[in-house]
């Protein structure tokens, strides 16, 4: 019983949080609510009893969206109103809701029609977790490595680019401020 609650609580939650991410018009909420669906998600490994699963969800995923999430603090303006113009949204709507139908469809259907084997056996006296590991950090140590390297220096080379000298500190602003600048950014806009 308590298995299905979960699942249907973290099913509203995810569906929520992914929703925000979508259709907010805030770059720092939609990134806020797409780590908080990559959290959501995590929840259905724990559930499954796959707690490796669980915890790389969470610190890969996760810590993938706050590297974006940075990037987003230093590139946009958060206070600027995004504006998108769609001339036909409902068209939009049902072409992306079609596609994403048929790209779950592909990908679906062999696993359907067939059965499912592990390619590796699970070594009952230590598990899969280790067998990663060990595999990670002999056989990929050095694409691990790079990669991480290369990360490195895209936050670094984010944070050059980013270090502009502004003319207004925005977390010193009041709320009349804030709405003050937002109308003038909204007048510019529309000229």
């Amino acid at each position: 019983m308590f298995e299905i609650v979960a699942f249907y609580l973290f099913s509203i939650l995810t569906i929520v949080m992914f929703g925000i991410t979508v259709f907010t018009n805030n770059s720092l909420y939609a990134l806020s609510s797409l780590a908080a669906g990559m959290i959501f998600i995590s929840a259905f490994f724990f559930l499954l009893d796959a707690d490796f699963l669980g915890a790389v969800q969470i610190v890969v995923y996760t810590g993938a969206v706050m590297a974006l999430y940075a990037f987003g603090m230093m590139f946009f303006d958060a206070l600027s109103v995004v504006k998108e113009r769609i001339n036909n949204p409902k068209l939009m709507f049902l072409l992306s809701g079609i596609s994403a139908l048929v790209i779950v469809l592909i990908f679906v259907a062999p696993i359907v029609n067939s059965n499912i084997e592990a390619q590796y056996p699970v070594h009952p006296e230590w598990g899969n977790a280790q067998d990663v590991g060990v595999v990670l950090f002999t056989k990929y140590l050095i694409p691990f490595e790079v990669a991480a390297v290369m990360l490195l220096v895209a936050m670094i080379g984010g944070i050059i680019l980013a270090g502009k000298k502004m003319d207004i500190s925005y977390s010193e602003l009041t709320e009349e401020e804030i709405d003050a600048l937002e109308s003038q950014t909204l007048k510019k806009d529309n000229k």
